[in-house]
């Protein structure tokens, strides 16, 4: 059962007597007790929560997710590759190619799609859309490996 689920059960606990449980569970822990001692605030707490919850577990996913160091999808917020730390997840695609231009760095000045994958976290649409805008701007030259045949993008002036 996932997070809003889990809130509304506990929600109807409330409907018995025992308000304030779905706010203990989404981290809510002053309201939680308040709720707890009041009945929901005489009830209107309680019923108002109704469309409170899922704002209110979304917020606690994400609070758990950022102390994890974890994305929404799941993805490590920072990885180490060596001594340079990598965003997994770029934020815009300048960071994107930022990136990508450190694992090319750290890879002789040449680095595949799945190479970008794995070294920024982002999709292979985005990867593989990022090198073809490097590719027109002329900061990369694309070229088959010789031994693999994959597809490999060279940067000029790391190799």
């Amino acid at each position: 059962m996932n997070r809003v689920g889990m809130s509304y059960v506990l929600w109807v606990a409330g409907l018995v007597g025992v308000s304030g449980l779905h706010r203990f569970y989404n981290g809510k822990i002053f309201t939680g007790v308040l709720w707890f001692f009041t009945g929901g605030l005489l009830g209107v707490g309680q019923f108002v929560d109704l469309f409170l919850i899922p704002n209110m577990a979304d917020e606690r996913e994400a609070e758990i997710r950022a102390k994890l160091g974890v994305s929404g999808n799941g993805v490590p917020l920072t990885q180490t590759n060596g001594a340079i730390a990598l965003t997994a997840v770029a934020k815009t695609r300048e960071d994107l190619m930022v990136c990508l231009l450190k694992a090319a760095a750290d890879k002789g000045g040449k680095l595949s799609v799945t190479q970008g994958v794995l070294a920024t976290g982002a999709s292979f649409a985005e990867v593989e859309a990022t090198f073809k805008e490097m590719l027109q701007a002329g900061y990369v030259s694309v070229d088959n490996d010789p031994e693999t045949g994959v597809v490999v993008f060279e940067f000029h002036e790391l190799s």
